[in-house]
C-alpha cells in the first residue's frame, strides 16, 4: 500500500513587510556598487566556478519575461543554480534532507535606483532551517563559508544588506513531503520503477507550467554509486507564472526559486521519499502582501502538492 504524508514543521521567525531589499535571517543579499556596469551575471558565474561553486544554469530571466509577458521589472535579472559536490558528498549520507536545497539557487539583479548589483542566496540559517541539519554541523558550516567566499569573489568590496526590522511568526509547513513504495511488476528493477514514476511526474508538471532547468542523479554522479541509496535524484523546478509577479517587488525570490525536489530511496528500505520546500513559505519569508501575487504563490504550491499526492496515493 502506498503511503502519503505532509510534514508540518514548527514555528519560525521571518521578516515581514519591506524585506524585498533587505537580508533576513534565512535569506542573505550581497550587494556592491555597479555604476560602471562591469559586473555582470556572466562574470558572477565565472567567479562562482573559480571558487568551487559549480554554476549549472544561469538564465537571463528578462529575455524570458519580455517574450512571455512583454515587460520586465528590473534592468537585469538572472536566476542561477549551483552546487559543490565535495560538500554534498560529506552531507548527503548523514542528512538525506540536503537534497531539499540541491542545487542551491540565487537571483542576480540590479537595484536600478541605487546602481547596485545584488546576489540573494540562502544563509547558513536558511540552509539549516529547510533541511533540519544542525546549524552547528561543521560540513554545513563549511558549505556556507564556501558560498560566502564565492560571493566575495564575485562582488569584490561587496557587503551583506542589513536585515529588515519587522519580524513575525508563522506556522506554515517548511517542507511538503510524501512517502510511497514502488510496486515492482515482474522483472522490473527498482531503478526502472523510479524512472517510470519520474516520467509520469514530468508528464504531469509540464502541461501546467512547471519547467525543469536541470535534473541531478546524486547517487550516480556525485556519490559514484558508493552512497547509502538505491537512487537519489533531485529536480530544479520553476514556474514562470509565479516567479514573474513575485520578482517585481521581491527580486531576492531567487534564493528560493528554482526550488529543489528530492526523490530518493535508501538501500534496504522499501520507502521512497519525495519532498520539496513549501512554496507558500515565500509569502512570509519575502514579506509578500499583494493579494494577486499571494494567490499565485498558493496556487503553485497547491498544484505541485496535488500532483504528487495523486502519484503517491
Amino acid at each position: 500500500m502506498k503511503k502519503f504524508s505532509i510534514v508540518f514543521m514548527g514555528l519560525f521567525l521571518v521578516i515581514g513587510m519591506g524585506a524585498s531589499y533587505a537580508s533576513t535571517p534565512n535569506n542573505q543579499i550581497f550587494s556592491v556598487d555597479n555604476a560602471n556596469g562591469k559586473i555582470t551575471a556572466k562574470s558572477i558565474e565565472k567567479a562562482f566556478n573559480e571558487s568551487g561553486m559549480q554554476v549549472d544554469v544561469n538564465n537571463d530571466m528578462n529575455s524570458i519575461f519580455e517574450k512571455r509577458y512583454k515587460k520586465v521589472h528590473h534592468k537585469s535579472y538572472n536566476l542561477a543554480i549551483f552546487r559543490n559536490n565535495a560538500s554534498l558528498t560529506k552531507l548527503i549520507n548523514k542528512y538525506p534532507s540536503i537534497g531539499l536545497i540541491t542545487p542551491l539557487s540565487m537571483s542576480i539583479y540590479s537595484d536600478d535606483a541605487k546602481n547596485t548589483i545584488n546576489i540573494s542566496t540562502l544563509s547558513l540559517k536558511g540552509m539549516a532551517r529547510i533541511t533540519k541539519i544542525p546549524e552547528t554541523d561543521p560540513d554545513l558550516i563549511a558549505y556556507a563559508k564556501l558560498l560566502d567566499a564565492a560571493l566575495h569573489n564575485a562582488l569584490p568590496n561587496g557587503t551583506y544588506l542589513k536585515p529588515g526590522k519587522s519580524v513575525k511568526a508563522s506556522n506554515k509547513s517548511l517542507t511538503t513531503d510524501f512517502t510511497t513504495e514502488f510496486e515492482l511488476e515482474d522483472g522490473m528493477s527498482v531503478i526502472e520503477a523510479k524512472e517510470s514514476f519520474e516520467e509520469e511526474f514530468e508528464g504531469e508538471i509540464g502541461p501546467v507550467g512547471f519547467l525543469v532547468p536541470k535534473k541531478y542523479k546524486l547517487q550516480e554522479d556525485v556519490l559514484k554509486e558508493k552512497g547509502d541509496y538505491d537512487f537519489y535524484d533531485t529536480y530544479s523546478i520553476i514556474r514562470f507564472n509565479v516567479i514573474f509577479p513575485v520578482s517585481k517587488d521581491h527580486p531576492d525570490a531567487g534564493s528560493y526559486a528554482p526550488f529543489s525536489l528530492a526523490v530518493y530511496k535508501k538501500k534496504g528500505d522499501d520507502t521512497v521519499h519525495i519532498g520539496y520546500p513549501s512554496i507558500d513559505n515565500w509569502i512570509d519569508d519575502l514579506g509578500i502582501t499583494d493579494k494577486a501575487v499571494i494567490a499565485e504563490v498558493k496556487k503553485t504550491q497547491q498544484m505541485m502538492s496535488d500532483i504528487l499526492a495523486e502519484l503517491t496515493e
